[in-house]
């Protein structure tokens, strides 16, 4: 599966699945990364992995629909089978977006549909939560609202901060990142009109992120 990944900062996300992949854990080939950020972490990570880079500025552009038709049309030269936003920090244009609907996935630091866009671990810490976590979705015009396909949840700690339930929750992210995107290069799991598909039958509600990093129903799951 070629694969092209869309990052904004340091890129840890994106390192996961280029570790992913030198090991063989991926049937993947990274073919480029896109930013909206010419000197960020992840197109150094790519350009020391030997990856294609492009980046845009925003400020280039009159707006955002002009911005993203220009981002698609550098991205649809790489060919990829799957886009995956890896902390990518901007909105996308739903006209850009349609003709990539079911290619294109989002890893989400909360446990969706709770705490959509920015401050997830704040807003988490402020309404109580006993348990936060990460989500990974299929991206449609709405706001980390299109359907979740699975998730990977820690425990809030008495004492945490944001920050520290960031690095905690980190860890199982990259491994929600690569357990989905293993899933989608097998074609064990796929969008289709109908929903999600996971071994052959419509998911009913999101994936689990499972201790040995597979990803199994809900009531099957044991903690990461």
């Amino acid at each position: 599966m070629r694969v092209v990944v869309f990052a904004s900062g340091r890129g840890s996300n994106l390192a996961a699945l280029i570790e992913a992949q030198r090991c063989n854990e991926l049937p993947i080939r990274i073919v480029g990364v896109f930013s909206d950020h010419f000197d960020c972490g992840a197109i150094s990570l790519a350009q020391a992995a030997g990856i294609a880079v492009c980046t845009l500025d925003a400020r280039d552009f009159p707006d955002r629909a002009e911005f993203d038709r220009a981002t698609f049309a550098q991205v649809a030269a790489w060919k990829p089978d799957l886009i995956v936003l890896a902390g990518y920090m901007r909105i996308l244009d739903a006209r850009a977006i349609a003709p990539w609907l079911g290619r294109i996935i989002n890893i989400h630091p909360s446990l969706l549909p709770k705490y959509p866009g920015l401050h997830t671990h704040k807003r988490a810490l402020r309404a109580g939560d006993s348990t936060h976590g990460a989500s990974m979705h299929f991206v449609t015009a709405e706001l980390d609202g299109g359907p979740v396909i699975a998730q990977a949840r820690v425990d809030v700690q008495t004492g945490d901060t944001p920050e520290t339930l960031a690095a905690r929750l980190l860890p199982h992210e990259h491994r929600l990142l690569v357990a989905c995107v293993r899933a989608l290069a097998s074609r064990e799991l796929r969008w289709s009109d109908s929903g999600i598909q996971f071994g052959g039958s419509r998911l009913p509600r999101p994936l689990m992120l499972a201790a040995d990093g597979s990803l199994v129903s809900a009531q099957n799951a044991k903690a990461p």
